[in-house]
């Protein structure tokens, strides 16, 4: 059997592969697709395969995905191949709860104002801040990422409202709403926190009367993909000052281009798409990949975390 990386663990969690599956091939190649041919199994980041590699894929039967997010994905051409897809869907809480706390602190407590001051030598008592207590957050997409962020903003006394298709409670949500009812709640909310993937249902699922609904100092936090607002609506709503503030971790394009208004918004801070970043993500995506490979070794093709590409998660 062969397995295809198209990035490159460390040596040392190549070694652990290689030590614990001896009688298995391993490539890790990065960017290099000279091997897909053989490949029983790719492993990939799933921005890198194109309808036509998978034609060229004779022997694939898997591709695990070390990544949430499967959109990029050729997913007719799987289909029509019967190919199974896995991903690591849950890794990521702990790093995007933890980034998307550390914006919200920092705004409420005055922190770019401080860094700036001190660049400037500026000894000014005079910052802008105020407290996460009592405050309303509503987290579009309450899975596992989101209740984390749920758990840490009740931590703090947050009042917690979660926004899915179906409106069934999540953990840490004190109130739950279904899309259609989200309007309904934007009003209450002091934060909005999105974390929802990139399907037909959260394409464009805000629309300017969302805006229009939230508080004028409202902060809007996307961290889940680009595409769940127009852009030209986000960047209306944050000219209009309809909502005060915008913490963008994803984009509709990406890279974000260099001559966009956000880039020099006194209200927008641009994170490039780097929330679930952290030195433990590799070895977290393998914690997944190996039970599951084991199971594969022993006949069970169903792995945990497998994927709808139906529905595009």
């Amino acid at each position: 059997m062969e397995i295809l990386f198209l990035f490159k663990p460390n040596e040392k969690q190549q070694n652990r592969l290689i030590e614990e599956f001896p009688e298995v091939e391993f490539y890790f190649c990065y960017q290099d697709k000279t091997r897909l041919p053989s490949a029983d199994i790719v492993v990939t980041y799933g921005e890198d395969l194109k309808a036509e590699d998978i034609t060229k894929a004779e022997n694939l039967k898997w591709i695990m995905v070390a990544s949430a997010g499967v959109e990029k994905l050729p997913h007719e051409t799987i289909l029509e191949r019967g190919i199974i897809v896995s991903n690591v869907r849950g890794i990521h809480k702990t790093p995007m709860s933890e980034s998307v706390l550390a914006h919200i602190l920092a705004l409420k407590r005055g922190l770019p104002t401080l860094y700036a001051n001190q660049k400037n030598n500026e000894w000014s008592r005079k910052i802008p801040s105020s407290e996460l207590l009592g405050s309303t957050a509503l987290v579009i997409g309450p899975g596992a990422i989101g209740s984390e962020i749920g758990r840490l903003l009740q931590a703090f006394g947050v009042r917690t409202i979660g926004c899915n298709r179906s409106g069934k409670a999540a953990e840490f949500m004190g109130k739950m709403v279904s899309n259609e009812e989200l309007a309904t709640v934007l009003p209450e909310a002091d934060i909005v926190i999105s974390v929802v993937p990139s399907t037909p249902e959260t394409k464009h699922l805000l629309k300017k009367d969302h805006f229009h609904a939230m508080k004028k100092d409202a902060i809007f936090m996307n961290f889940g993909r680009g595409d769940l607002v127009e852009d030209n609506i986000l960047l209306e709503a944050l000219e209009s000052r309809e909502i005060g503030f915008a913490v963008l971790d994803v984009f509709e394009q990406e890279p974000l281009p260099e001559d966009h208004p956000y880039w020099k918004m006194e209200n927008v801070v641009v994170s490039p798409h780097v929330s679930s970043h952290s030195e433990k993500y590799v070895e977290r995506s393998l914690d997944i990949f190996i039970p599951n490979l084991r199971k594969w070794l022993a006949e069970d093709k169903n792995p945990t975390n497998l994927v709808d590409l139906e529905k595009g998660y």
